[in-house]
């Protein structure tokens, strides 16, 4: 697929919704048995007896389920270089069987890369909501994207500047 999109087109504000997902409970045990064995993903009797009352999915399951659905209604489309990394994760409400899960994406901040001016950073946040509008996910990291043009000496002496003054 062609990229359509570049870090020039990665404004500050802007919201995506990036799709919507569900999962079942053969789904989270198959997860938690390769990557996650705690009981109460596993089992509905132990699971009723923990904290979530009943069968949870993983956390991890939870941020796979959020990578996929950037990828294939975001990142898909863009000229992405990966990630340095997350600057948080939040596991706000348990995902049980059967939830709907629909995906926010916002980008909160951009900027030149000084050593590579041919890429970009963008800082994002996800937040994942249930059927009930309940957000039961937070994350929040960067991603490296590349320019349609190199930025000039005199474009990233301007960002510094717009930068040092606040």
């Amino acid at each position: 697929m062609t990229a359509t999109l570049y870090w020039e087109d990665l404004h500050p504000g802007s919201v995506r919704e990036l799709g919507t997902t569900s999962v079942d409970a053969d789904e989270i045990k198959e997860f938690a048995r390769k990557y996650d064995p705690q009981p109460f993903h596993l089992d509905e009797e132990a699971a009723r007896h923990s904290l979530f009352g009943r069968l949870a999915a993983s956390g991890w399951q939870t941020a796979a389920l959020c990578m996929r659905l950037t990828v294939d209604n975001f990142l898909r489309h863009t000229t992405s270089l990966g990630s340095p990394g997350l600057e948080g994760l939040k596991w706000i409400k348990p995902v049980h069987p059967g939830d709907r899960l629909t995906l926010r994406h916002v980008i909160l901040e951009s900027r030149p890369m000084r050593k590579r001016p041919d890429t970009g950073l963008v800082r994002s946040r996800w937040d994942l909501f249930n059927q009930s509008g309940d957000k039961v996910f937070e994350m929040e990291g960067w991603g490296i994207f590349r320019r349609r043009a190199p930025a000039t000496a005199q474009e990233l002496a301007d960002f510094e500047a717009r930068r040092a003054a606040g």
